[in-house]
């Protein structure tokens, strides 16, 4: 006997993901049900070589039935239908921020903090961290637990596709824009700034102290899901790149590091490939990294700046790990060890 899964937001970047990632996956479900706001009523979304889902009303839909709800709708869906299903007895696997920073909400990436999957049945909600986080996260751990991580500094580049499907338009309009001699201003509603062959250091809100709370959640997200005692210090910067994250991530232990040693440690660990060559072409980026399922690492290197420092560069696709793959695995994870047929 297989499971019920209902896909909030199933019609966005990451909803279609998760969609096409537990046909992959064969994930034991019997039935996918496809939820999206009431102007997605009938649109159609492959699953698998030969199944097609009709999207269905989410303000209407009962969850009576329903085992795991895996949402990626924004935070505003996400408050408003999680009571709703949770009272049902369905299991909520959000992809939004609104219950990453919640006390009795674990915040879970399988590789990093499996353990902690265990909070769930305080609410019936999982929290699926930020998509920068997780690909941070997951080079950080075996790091962390060999060397003792005080402090990280990571600079992001990030894809427009981070910011949904209007965002990536932005972009595609924008460069031929430039080639056509158009204008711009015509096409700039989702960033700030024009992103067309342009790097913008702001992504989401500015908080008062001058970070963004991008940059605010890869700090908060890292010491409730790693370490409460690491300091990071996080710079954020939208790229115009469609698909895939990019952070130089530099960290400071508490142990005397080594580069070598470092990159054996990270060959060894779940959800890594270490590609790095010291070559011409001995790096992944971003364009590389899309499609992909795991984090990539290149560029490692000792930093003689401080006593014991390592710099590295760390790409991964940002829907997929970053997002709805994060998600699914939450899910193995979940009927694995807690919702078993």
């Amino acid at each position: 006997m297989g499971y019920t899964v209902a896909v909030v937001g199933a019609t966005g970047n990451v909803g279609r993901e998760i969609i096409s990632i537990l046909a992959e996956r064969n994930f034991p479900a019997d039935k996918v049900i496809a939820l999206a706001s009431k102007r997605s009523i009938g649109s159609e979304i492959s699953y698998g070589e030969d199944k097609i889902l009709k999207v269905e009303n989410l303000d209407t839909f009962d969850f009576k039935g329903v085992d795991i709800a895996l949402s990626s709708a924004g935070a505003n869906v996400s408050a408003k239908f999680a009571p709703i299903a949770t009272k049902a007895g369905c299991v909520i696997i959000d992809n939004t921020s609104c219950f990453r920073m919640e006390p009795d909400v674990p915040l879970i990436i399988p590789e990093v903090n499996p353990e902690a999957i265990a909070g769930y049945t305080k609410r019936n909600i999982i929290a699926n961290p930020n998509c920068s986080t997780i690909q941070m996260l997951v080079a950080l751990k075996p790091l962390h637990d060999k060397y003792k991580i005080k402090r990280v500094v990571v600079s992001t580049y990030q894809a427009v596709s981070g910011a949904g499907k209007e965002a990536m338009d932005e972009l595609f309009n924008q460069t031929r824009g430039v080639f056509v001699n158009d204008s711009i201003a015509d096409n700039k509603e989702v960033f700030t700034k024009q992103i067309a062959f342009n790097v913008i250091p702001h992504i989401d809100i500015f908080m008062d102290n001058g970070a963004t709370k991008e940059e605010w959640k890869m700090s908060a997200e890292t010491c409730k899901i790693l370490d409460p005692s690491i300091k990071v210090h996080a710079n954020c910067a939208r790229v115009p790149s469609f698909i895939g994250h990019a952070e130089y991530i530099n960290i400071e232990t508490s142990k005397p590091i080594d580069a070598k040693d470092a990159r054996n440690v990270l060959k060894k660990s779940d959800g890594i490939i270490v590609f790095d060559e010291r070559d011409d072409e001995g790096y992944v980026t971003q364009a590389e990294a899309a499609g992909e399922d795991s984090v990539y690492i290149s560029r490692i290197r000792k930093d003689n700046s401080v006593k014991n420092g390592l710099s590295f560069w760390c790409v991964a696709d940002n829907l997929r790990k970053g997002a709805a793959l994060n998600a699914v695995q939450i899910a193995e994870l979940l009927i694995r060890d807690y919702l078993k047929k």
